[in-house]
């Protein structure tokens, strides 16, 4: 599946190639550990939307990359506040995403 016309990995690699830099040229607000957090969501965020069949997993990986993005910018994000979204969104799929795809056996 590509996104605008182009692989995922493309722009995923377009994104750190930018990132990086903005953080060697000091831009306020992006080190070299926000530009990782930040490339690490995209590229989660990125292979969940575009892998089919939807895989829960993936979006439990972007529920950890994103508590990672937070906690690199201060925000302190509780081991147990992570897994419990995570948990929402594995049940989240589990009621509209997964089960609809699957037919019980006979």
């Amino acid at each position: 599946m590509k996104v605008f016309g182009r692989e995922p990995a493309l722009i995923i690699g377009a994104v750190g190639a930018l990132l990086t830099v903005l953080a060697s040229l000091n831009v306020p607000g992006i080190d070299a550990g926000a530009a990782a957090a930040i490339t690490a969501f995209v590229s989660a965020l990125l292979i969940a939307l575009t892998t089919r069949p939807w895989a829960p997993a993936l979006f439990t990986g972007v529920v950890a990359a994103g508590a990672a993005l937070v906690a690199e910018y201060g925000m302190n994000v509780p081991d147990g506040v992570t897994g419990a979204v995570s948990g929402a969104v594995l049940a989240l799929f589990a009621l509209a995403g997964v089960r609809p795809q699957v037919e019980p056996k006979e």
